[in-house]
């Protein structure tokens, strides 16, 4: 048993590859960071193998692919990805085009070309990390709730598609509310709300994962949350939305 994880050099990644290790899956791990990566498969118990892959450029996207396309892969967790904080007409184009090119383009990529190996061989787990985010807008962080939603919806249509092919292939989202990572440093912005454990989130998704589950949601708060946007109009979501947002905005010195 063999599984591919993106963005596996720290947080969710980084513990999906334990959480996988633990039930013993080989692994293949893919980012930019390569010394955190040798450091991870230091601490594994199963084999692993380390790709620097830069996946915000197209081309890396399929040199990993032809990589490891002959090694059988089982499962597939695309986990790499950022956001960006800020008004839209102060954010930086250049990051913003990055962050579609991690968030959506790459995930595509590699959603595809191991969907059809799948299918053809009729079995593997494709788990695309996506956000909570995906289901409202997100000003101040709208590049970023956006690319969430784009990948939340490729899934579910996908997982319709495999059900109504009779396919025993799997694919599903997992969509985490805040989650204690790198991901608010990165973007520059601080949780407004207690986040989760990235090795909660990961041993969760995977519990579900396994279990087939296309929508997975850690915690009860997030779950609620999620049910009770439902009985709101959209324009008061996106207000509420701005409002979490903003308190997000770290504090000058």
């Amino acid at each position: 048993m063999k599984a591919l994880i993106t963005g596996a050099s720290s947080g969710i990644g980084r513990d999906f590859a334990r959480e996988l290790s633990k039930r013993g899956y080989d692994l293949v791990l893919a980012a930019r960071r390569v010394p955190r990566m040798e450091e991870l498969a230091r601490q594994l118990q199963t084999h692993v193998s380390v790709v620097g892959a830069d996946l915000s450029l197209k081309d890396q996207c399929y040199d990993l692919y032809r990589q490891v396309r002959g090694e059988e892969i089982d499962v597939l967790i695309n986990c790499a990805g950022f956001g960006v904080f800020g008004p839209f007409d102060e954010t930086d184009l250049e990051r913003e085009l990055n962050l579609i090119n991690v968030n959506i383009r790459a995930v595509h990529i590699l959603t595809k070309l191991f969907y059809r190996d799948f299918k053809q061989r009729d079995s593997g787990h494709i788990l695309n990390v996506s956000s909570s985010a995906a289901f409202q807008p997100g000003p101040l962080l709208s590049s970023y709730y956006a690319s969430k939603a784009y990948v939340l919806r490729l899934t579910q249509a996908l997982a319709e598609e495999l059900r109504r092919d009779g396919s025993r292939v799997y694919i599903g989202a997992l969509c985490p509310g805040p989650v204690h990572t790198e991901f608010d440093s990165v973007a520059d912005v601080r949780f407004s709300v207690k986040g989760l454990s990235s090795e909660y989130v990961a041993r969760y998704a995977v519990q579900k994962m396994f279990a087939r589950k296309t929508l997975i949601v850690p915690g009860f708060s997030m779950k609620a949350a999620l049910f009770g946007e439902r009985f709101l109009p959209e324009s008061a979501v996106v207000r509420i939305a701005y409002h979490m947002q903003k308190r997000k905005t770290r504090p000058g010195p």
